[in-house]
């Protein structure tokens, strides 16, 4: 039972890095191409694993054709693929769009693991998705009722972010396929490694060694590469490695209340009654798919 309180806090602290990189690429949308961006995360971040790797003795995983095709996916789908279209979408959307877009993310999560995985939920878990996602949906749209309306180029700009949610739920779930078990920190390198291939052709192509030096971009990349993943991988497989999927989808829903405490934070922005209830319910929900699924599982032995 330890073990799967150990999951909660690193998936909890996993997702608390993911939100920041809703604010991070901001700034890094305005002076970088995606692609490139994406490419120079993973040119820092790759070699920092490969030194973990080496001074810990881990050695690289035999995978077989399907493992090995699993694990590109997921690095196609969730490091490429979740970044791109995230960086790209900030561009477009509102910064309300993109959190209730985002707010999407533990249903999306829970419906992936369901479907793909064939996990049935317990009614405690059931009940925690719910009020998380009507508790990040509060945070969202309550705070955003009296933003002016967003220029109606920002259609585009939505779909994209909806795409990095796809994206990021399929990353997060698809690690539970694999049949040979990769310990968290080989996989995260691989993810990396794997990444940096599949961006750096396209990369290439937005030629960013023509335009001006952003400091800003600059140092939000750099960011982005060690917090999110670097820390953010490793927290992230170990803690899924102690949980069921659903219930780290679950932890997702502390994205958009990563994203909301930075924002108030960093950028002074005030809070409002309708995020602190959605703060709240988001709690709430952790707090019951923590102790609830314990609770029935005494209550039936």
């Amino acid at each position: 039972m330890n073990s799967r309180y150990v999951g909660y806090v690193c998936c909890a602290l996993a997702m608390l890095g993911v939100g920041s990189t809703v604010v991070v690429s901001k700034s890094i949308a305005a002076g970088l191409p995606p692609f490139s961006a994406t490419a120079l995360r993973f040119a820092i971040a790759f070699p920092l694993f490969v030194l973990v790797m080496r001074w810990r003795g881990v050695r690289w995983p035999r995978l077989g054709r399907r493992d090995a095709a699993l694990v590109i996916a997921q690095a196609a789908a969730g490091s490429v693929g979740y970044t791109v279209l995230l960086i790209s979408g900030m561009k477009l959307a509102s910064a309300g769009d993109a959190g209730v877009i985002a707010g999407t993310l533990p249903a999306v999560s829970a419906v992936v693991a369901m479907l793909a995985l064939g996990e049935r939920p317990s009614p405690a878990l059931l009940g925690a998705i719910v009020l998380a996602t009507a508790g990040v949906l509060v945070c969202t749209v309550g705070s955003g009722a009296g933003v002016a309306p967003h220029e109606g180029g920002s259609l585009p700009g939505n779909l994209l972010v909806f795409a990095a949610v796809v994206c990021e739920a399929l990353f997060i779930l698809l690690n539970r396929k694999l049949r040979t078990p990769v310990a968290p920190l080989p996989l995260s390198a691989l993810m990396c490694g794997i990444g940096f291939a599949v961006c750096i052709v396209p990369a290439c192509f937005e030629k960013p060694w023509s335009l001006p030096l952003d400091a800003a971009a600059i140092a939000g990349v750099i960011y982005y590469a060690l917090v999110p993943t670097v820390a953010g991988f490793v927290l992230w497989y170990e803690g899924a490695a102690r949980v069921s999927g659903a219930e780290a989808g679950l932890m997702t829903a502390l994205v958009p209340v990563s994203a909301l405490a930075l924002a108030a934070l960093l950028l002074r922005e005030p809070v409002s009654a309708a995020q602190l209830v959605g703060v709240a319910c988001v709690l709430a929900a952790v707090m019951l798919a923590t102790f609830g699924q314990t609770f029935g599982a005494r209550r039936a032995a």
